[in-house]
């Protein structure tokens, strides 16, 4: 995720994509915030301090009511401004990486326009960088009781909702993929582990107050630049080599 970040300081093009969505942002996570903290915070503590003893429960809430402000932060930033702009963000990362290929199966292009936000032309088909998940919405709901064990309680939360919203970042990779919902499924299983750390390295930057939706676009950036590597692992080995674990090659149900 780091690498999104920096990538993001460096490179100015990707910058006007996050000024047009900057004020709602900003004021979308603070209102959030704010009344999380303002409504829920004390009684959540008073709840864990049963389980927790006084001193860890206002640590434990303090990242629990951070972690509801993301999640629903988050929830209604991509329902109703975000998602648009994380397949740009993504897409213009991939063109820059030179896989203008594999953006162009899914969107036209104009390598004449400039820079690679400006190439981006009109989706030939649906694009989404990460569906909406009700089943991820319900867990996540179902794994908060999870930070009312002592101490192992929120990285244990973390790593159980990093698992099911790592593989989500790379939807729109397997969207490009051209893959079946039971491909994108073999594919994504095998990398479990990577989509994990993945995930819960995003969730715990989206846990930072009013830079959250930041880390989102620059979570989309580190997803695009992971795909990068794997389709120049992928080239290199020849699409479709049996002998590349990395790169994805089309699954099948039967040997040719």
């Amino acid at each position: 995720m780091h690498p999104g970040i920096f990538y993001f300081a460096r490179h100015p093009f990707l910058w006007p994509l996050l000024r047009a969505r900057l004020l709602p942002c900003a004021l979308l996570s603070t209102f959030v915030l704010v009344n999380l903290f303002l409504w829920t915070y004390l009684p959540q503590v008073a709840f864990l301090a049963i389980f927790h003893g006084r001193h860890l429960a206002f640590l434990n809430a303090t990242f629990l009511v951070l972690g509801e402000a993301a999640a629903i932060t988050a929830l209604l930033f991509e329902c109703f401004f975000a998602d648009e702009t994380l397949v740009d963000v993504f897409d213009a990362t991939l063109v820059n990486e030179g896989c203008s290929d594999l953006v162009a199966t899914s969107r036209t292009l104009d390598p004449a326009a400039g820079d690679p936000v400006k190439q981006l032309g009109k989706p030939m088909t649906s694009v989404v960088y990460s569906p909406f998940s009700l089943r991820q919405i319900i867990e996540f709901v179902i794994f908060l009781p999870l930070n009312f064990i002592p101490v192992a309680g929120t990285p244990l939360f973390l790593v159980m909702t990093g698992y099911r919203a790592g593989p989500l970042h790379h939807y729109r990779y397997c969207q490009l993929l051209g893959f079946t919902k039971k491909e994108r499924k073999v594919y994504l299983n095998r990398r479990k582990l990577r989509y994990t750390w993945f995930g819960v390295t995003a969730l715990i930057l989206q846990l930072v107050p009013v830079l959250s939706m930041l880390f989102l676009l620059t979570t989309a950036i580190g997803s695009a630049l992971w795909v990068s590597d794997l389709e120049k692992t992928r080239k290199s080995v020849g699409v479709g080599s049996s002998d590349d674990p990395e790169s994805g090659p089309r699954y099948q149900d039967q040997p040719p």
